[in-house]
């Protein structure tokens, strides 16, 4: 018989105690990272989710914003074409009363009832569009005047009236002196060894050419203004580069005229009295700059 007896039979040990303490601290600190790791993951996704939701929103205020831009942009083109369409309608319809003074009474030809069409067609676009010329300025002014910068805004609004009466002066220059002196020329060089028919299609190209990019070159003094109100442009710098203008110009000049030297001779002159206006605009705008900085 054991002389102990069997109380201290279930007695285990003392290397088994350790042990079993040692397994449950490894278990229970497995708990804890595996708790750890979850909130870990719980956060994360929670960020995640959070930083989803705030790029929504930016998409969601963005969206609407540009959204917002081209419905604007579409009612302005809308409005612009809608009164294209009614001045060219109106020119169109009315084309007996003008048409004498297109065409200053010379003798065209049309080469077939296509050409007739195009001829109407042509020179009734062309005189719509001179007459949307202020509609169609306002309706891009209310387009881009959210977008524009103080001086830019202040600058589009005081100058519109200018921008639109020297489009119209350089249609009026085209028209009157450079168009007839042109075109006089020109037939009588062609006289001397040919029997002329001008076709209308032909006269209607002629005119376009020496009026519609005569009244835009005529806008030079406004874009030099425009250019120095927002200091790309100054005084001294188109001082310098005059004798390079200068040949801008005549290049300009023969591009949009008939190609005969008294035309583009004829729109040059204008052309380098209007840099030098813009010279002169821009060296009193500067001045005026001066004062007011001196006395603020």
């Amino acid at each position: 018989m054991d002389p102990y007896g069997d109380q201290y039979k279930k007695i285990k040990s003392p290397l088994d105690k350790p042990a079993t303490k040692s397994n449950d601290d490894t278990q229970e600190a497995n708990a804890n990272k595996n708790k750890i790791d979850e909130d870990h993951e719980n956060d994360s996704a929670s960020n995640t989710a959070t930083k989803e939701n705030i790029d929504e929103g930016k998409k969601e205020e963005e969206n609407p914003a540009i959204m917002e831009h081209i419905t604007e942009l579409r009612k302005q083109l809308i409005k612009s074409i809608a009164v294209f369409l009614f001045f060219f309608i109106v020119v169109f319809s009315t084309i007996n009363l003008w048409f004498p003074y297109i065409t200053r009474g010379y003798k065209l030809v049309v080469l077939g009832p296509i050409e007739i069409i195009s001829f109407y067609t042509s020179i009734s676009a062309a005189l719509a569009f001179g007459l949307s010329v202020p509609f169609l300025c306002h309706f891009l002014w209310k387009f881009v005047k959210p977008g524009l910068k103080e001086n830019e805004g202040r600058f589009f609004s005081l100058y519109a009236p200018i921008i639109f009466l020297l489009f119209l002066g350089g249609l009026a220059f085209g028209y009157y002196i450079v168009n007839p002196l042109s075109y006089n020329f020109l037939v009588k060089i062609g006289q001397i060894n040919f029997d002329l028919m001008i076709s209308a299609r032909e006269y209607a190209r002629f005119l376009l050419i020496t009026t519609m990019p005569i009244g835009l070159m005529f806008e030079l003094p406004v874009a030099a203004l425009f250019l120095s109100s927002i200091g790309l442009l100054s005084s001294d710098s188109m001082k310098k580069i005059r004798k390079y203008s200068y040949i801008v110009l005549a290049v300009v000049s023969a591009l949009i005229t008939p190609p005969d030297f008294i035309s583009q001779l004829i729109v040059l002159i204008p052309m380098i009295g209007l840099y030098e206006a813009s010279i002169f605009i821009v060296v009193r705008t500067e001045k005026r700059i001066v004062m007011r900085d001196a006395t603020t």
